[in-house]
């Protein structure tokens, strides 16, 4: 198993690709410490996870808070002997679709703070667990590099965060390297999940042919399928497994192609 007897804790355990993490994670071997602020959600995929066999707890934590996030820490730490091998910072605040011209600079200190200081508080925290062998990955966006917009706004807030997101990961990977532990990004493009699936039914309800939109959401994804949400997930937890133990302080970039990094 890819993770097998190592603790991961995985941060925006919600409805998309966090709990495809989780549940995978668990699969493949680590006790999961499951973490969001939605506390029933996260008892629903946790009870999953356990009745299926597998290791896991739910503990709710509000990344823009530094005690919870100590306290998520410590708590992982407690349950699962001491140790943390494994963070994925998954937690994000979307922001509004806006323009320039009627952006809300409160909407973007607000995803600031979550996408791109939650990640460094949580991390900061778990720092005294994940040492001599710990890894970090930081779930980032496609639009952090490629802008992305409609006739309703562009994706600025999260993308901004998330592209400092990008920027403070490479910083982690130069610093935590004297404790042992690796920091790495992974960029993700379309993810075939829940999420996806509802903006694809909002189109069809809006009168649309199922396969155009899809057609529309592929038509520049090499691979031709918006890449299901597990084989993203599987993406993400290699970049904490062994089989990336040298790797440290990378852009992975999880688009199916669509976004080719030089």
């Amino acid at each position: 198993m890819l993770l097998k007897d190592k603790v991961v804790i995985v941060s925006g355990v919600g409805p998309g690709m966090g709990q495809a993490l989780a549940r995978i994670a668990a699969s493949e071997g680590a006790s999961v410490v499951l973490a969001a602020r939605n506390q029933a959600f996260l008892d629903e995929v946790c009870a999953d996870i356990t009745a299926k066999g597998g290791k896991a707890i739910a503990v709710a934590c509000d990344v823009s808070d530094e005690g919870q996030c100590k306290a998520l820490a410590e708590r992982a730490a407690a349950e699962f002997g001491g140790r943390v091998h494994g963070l994925v910072n998954s937690a994000y605040y979307h922001g509004d679709w806006c323009f320039v011209d009627n952006a809300d600079i409160g909407d973007f200190t607000k995803a600031f703070d979550v996408n791109c200081v939650g990640a460094l508080r949580l991390t900061r925290a778990c720092i005294p667990y994940l040492r001599d062998g710990g890894a970090v990955v930081n779930v980032s966006t496609m639009a952090s590099v490629n802008p992305y917009g409609h006739e309703g706004g562009m994706e600025m807030p999260y993308a901004v965060a998330k592209g400092a997101l990008n920027t403070l990961g490479k910083y982690m990977a130069s610093d935590l390297g004297r404790h042992g532990i690796r920091v790495n990004t992974c960029r993700m493009g379309w993810i075939h999940g829940e999420p996806v699936e509802g903006f694809i039914a909002s189109q069809v309800d809006a009168g649309f042919k199922r396969e155009d939109v899809v057609a529309g959401v592929t038509k520049n994804i090499p691979i031709g399928i918006i890449p299901p949400e597990d084989d993203c997930a599987r993406a993400v937890l290699m970049m904490i497994s062994d089989y990336s133990r040298v790797v440290s302080g990378a852009s992975l970039d999880v688009n199916g192609g669509q976004w080719m990094a030089p």
